[in-house]
């Protein structure tokens, strides 16, 4: 198990996560398709040259879908109950098909639960970052994290 207890995961710890992932043609359509939105502007080619952007728009949804998923593996891995909202959450440049995307978090506040002694509960920032280095995607985060098991 890779991901973070409640107890590992520090106030200002940066995280820049790999691998990075380039996003196909059939990332966006399948994704498009399977979430029932038929913008013509993620699904359309002709349609999306006549755009501003000249070319297809890769779906915002699974752009935040793919940066919070590339975050798992160094800090939620089988250490994470669930995600309790997010507070925050933009797409400053546009994600094209071909474009490569990473993903950075910083860990930005956290809390013991109130109510129940066994979790914590983590904002986490995530950002996406093209190959470009232009931010494509940032969120906040709320989840709930288990706290470390106590030996008997």
């Amino acid at each position: 198990m890779s991901g973070k207890y409640f107890e590992q995961l520090e106030i200002g710890m940066l995280f820049e996560h790999l691998p990075h992932r380039t996003v196909t043609e059939t990332d966006n359509l399948l994704f498009s398709t399977m979430t029932h939105n038929p913008q013509p502007l993620h699904i359309d080619a002709e349609f999306a040259k006549q755009t501003q952007f000249g070319q297809i728009l890769v779906n915002s949804y699974f752009t935040l879908g793919l940066v919070v998923g590339l975050s798992v593996g160094d800090t939620t891995l089988g250490t994470t109950i669930g995600n309790l909202g997010m507070d925050k959450v933009e797409f400053p440049n546009p994600v094209f098909i071909g474009d490569t995307l990473r993903a950075q978090t910083k860990i930005v506040d956290k809390r013991e639960s109130k109510s129940k002694p066994d979790r914590g509960i983590v904002w986490f920032e995530h950002l996406g970052i093209n190959q470009r280095d232009e931010i494509v995607c940032e969120c906040l985060r709320k989840g709930m994290m288990l706290r470390q098991p106590t030996s008997a």
